[in-house]
């Protein structure tokens, strides 16, 4: 890999990373206010006609939670793959990933063929 791609490909891991982390702050955030939404009340929202339970949306914004962070640990993983020359190839059958594949995934591990 070039100095140059190294460092587009750096930029936008970076663009990434930053992105990610807003949402887990945001995710964080909604996540204890229904907490704190759900110790305020005792209605019993597993009946309730009107919508979704509180159980349900804690149990969806926890997922999408797990979700943002596993995909920082991702992101940082694709940022050491690019400072040891790794990044860009396939981890199953040893080819380059595609450009256009690494600009929408940056933290792919195989190419589009083995995934």
């Amino acid at each position: 890999m070039t100095k140059s791609a190294a460092a587009t490909a750096r930029d936008r891991i970076a663009s990434e990373q930053a992105a990610t982390a807003h949402r887990i702050e945001s995710l964080t955030a909604r996540l204890a206010d229904i907490l704190d939404g759900s110790e305020l009340t005792t209605n019993d929202d597993e009946h309730d006609p009107e919508g979704s339970t509180i159980a349900f949306e804690r149990a969806q914004v926890a997922s999408l939670l797990d979700d943002a962070r596993q995909e920082l640990e991702d992101l940082d993983a694709a940022l050491r793959r690019v400072e040891d020359g790794s990044y860009g190839i396939c981890t199953k059958c040893g080819r380059t990933i595609s450009a256009e594949r690494l600009d929408v995934l940056p933290a792919v591990l195989r190419c589009i063929d083995c995934s």
